[in-house]
Formats: structure tokens, sequence, C-alpha cells
């Protein structure tokens, strides 16, 4: 492992997206990387689908065999307010990211550039405008009627002075074969933008900190069902959303399961901290999961990453 620089100002954005408005999630999305920078922050991460939000709890009209036009209407509509990796939206996130030479990591929808395909993304983005894509690789039940599975763009890492950065999104992590994927590549923070805003996932991210031995940045969102847009035809089924529809529970993890923050429930906010990236190296002196506690003899992983 390359040396690393000892503190990584890092803030950790549990906000909520302006439902269905691609245009309004991004300005806010400026707002908080420009607020955060003020304050000396170098790494800000947002959560899952930050971008034109989470569409919780909606069917789009889908059933096996049948599926409605309203239904289609309404899916026509997220996609018209996704974003394209390459696009003028993105383009201003990474301008941003390059002006206040901070590093940046957002979840969005993606509209894949040659076809209608929706993809569940996130873009890590460092201040040279360097600017990695990752598409989920599998989306969890029924959100395969939204978004296909990842094609390209499985386990980017990116560089930076506190060692490499990855990321998976939601539940990737509770595919152990992606985990490893990144521990080959020697990810010293580990990035979870996701909507998991229940008890079981705060254990699951302290495993995951101590089994990679790296800083966990457990990004999640919060909105409500008031945030639904009034015009989507599906408005039976958003009332019988809960008031609060994701609660949250961000937070970040440290090499050995302890964690750094305080973890926000049901209100949004913004999370400081420093990270002492030492502990990372300090961490894997007894198991180096993909180094001497390895057995490549015995078990070995295959990857397709391109």
């Amino acid at each position: 492992m390359k040396d690393l620089q000892d503190i990584c100002k890092i803030a950790v954005v549990q906000a909520a997206p302006i439902m269905f408005d691609k245009d309004a999630c991004v300005e806010k999305t400026l707002y908080y990387i420009r607020e955060c920078a003020e304050k000396g922050v170098q790494l800000i991460v947002f959560p899952e689908l930050f971008i034109p939000g989470y569409p919780y709890g909606l069917t789009y009209g889908f059933t096996v065999g049948s599926r409605t036009e309203k239904g289609r209407e309404d899916w026509k509509k997220y996609y018209d307010q996704s974003i394209l990796a390459d696009g003028e939206q993105m383009q201003r996130i990474i301008e941003a990211a390059k002006e206040l030479g901070v590093y940046v990591s957002i979840g969005y929808s993606e509209r894949d550039n040659r076809n209608a395909t929706l993809y569940n993304s996130n873009m890590m983005i460092a201040p040279d405008g360097t600017a990695l894509n990752h598409r989920k690789l599998k989306p969890t039940g029924s959100e395969r009627v939204v978004w296909g599975d990842a094609n390209r763009e499985f386990f980017p890492v990116l560089d930076s002075p506190w060692g490499s950065i990855g990321n998976l999104i939601c539940w990737e992590s509770y595919m152990p074969l992606a985990r490893v994927a990144l521990y080959q590549k020697g990810v010293s923070i580990y990035i979870s933008p996701n909507t998991n805003d229940n008890e079981e996932w705060q254990h699951t991210i302290r495993h995951i900190a101590i089994e990679g031995h790296c800083y966990f940045i457990n990004a999640d969102m919060y909105f409500t069902r008031e945030m639904y847009p009034s015009d989507l035809n599906c408005q039976e089924e958003i009332s019988k959303l809960p008031d609060i529809v994701c609660r949250g529970g961000s937070c970040v993890i440290d090499p050995f399961g302890h964690a750094v923050t305080d973890t926000i429930w049901d209100q949004e906010g913004v999370l400081y901290a420093d990270l002492d990236m030492q502990k990372v190296p300090a961490s894997r002196m007894e198991h180096d999961v993909c180094g001497h506690y390895e057995r490549e003899d015995v078990l070995k992983l295959s990857v397709r990453d391109e």
C-alpha cells in the first residue's frame, strides 16, 4: 500500500432530493458541495439516486404479464429526469469539484446515451476532473422494473491521497464476491450510497468495515411522502406510504468497526469527520483480506472488469 495522507476531511450529505426534478437536484448538490468545501472538506459523499430521487413504493403499473399506460407515463417522467453520465448536469458537478478542489461521490439515475435503458449509477469525481462511473450490477427486487443490469463500469476505483476509493450501491454490498473485487483493488475508503434505513444494515456496515479493514462511508437518504410530485398518476400508491419514506441512518465506520460519527435519523443533515487514514494499514496487521490473509492457491476470484 502506498503512503497515505494522514487525514481525510469528509462530509456525508444526508439530504432529501427534489423528487423527479433533475435540475433542482443538481442545484441542491452544488449548494452542498460549496458549503462543505468552504468548511475545508476534501471528500463529499451523496446518497444513492440523489438525482432525481428514489421512487420508493411506485410500481409503474407493472404486474406479471401486463402494464398500464398511466404507469408508463410515470416511468417516462422519471426517465426524462434521469441524466447522462457525460451530459450537461453531470458536467456542472464535475466543474464544481474542479473549481473547489474537492472529491465528490454522487448517486444518480443514469440515462444511457445510446438506448433508452436507465442505470442506478454512482459517479466518483476528483479535483482534476477525473470522473469514474459505476453502474449497479443487479437492481434489487422490483428495482429491475426501472433500471437495467450494469453492462460495463463494474468496479472502478479512484486514486486519491488517502488511497483507493471505491463504491458499491446499496445491496451490492450483500454480494460477497463484489466486495472482494473492491478489496483486491486495495480500497481504503469504501463508499456505500444506499437507501437501507433499517437496523440490520447498521450491523452489515460494521462487518464490512472489519472484513475489508477500510473506512465504510454509509450515505443514506432522507425523504417524506409529501415530497412526491402531485402530477404523478400513482397518487393512490403514494398515499399508502409512511410519512417518512426513508429515515436515513448515515454514518462513518472505521477499519476496526467503530463509529467515527453519530448516526443521523429522520432528518436532513451533514456529517463531518476527520478520518485517520493511518488506521487502515495498522488494522491489517493480523488480517489483510487480499494480502497475507489471502489463500489464492485455494480460493481465487475471477473478475470481468471493463
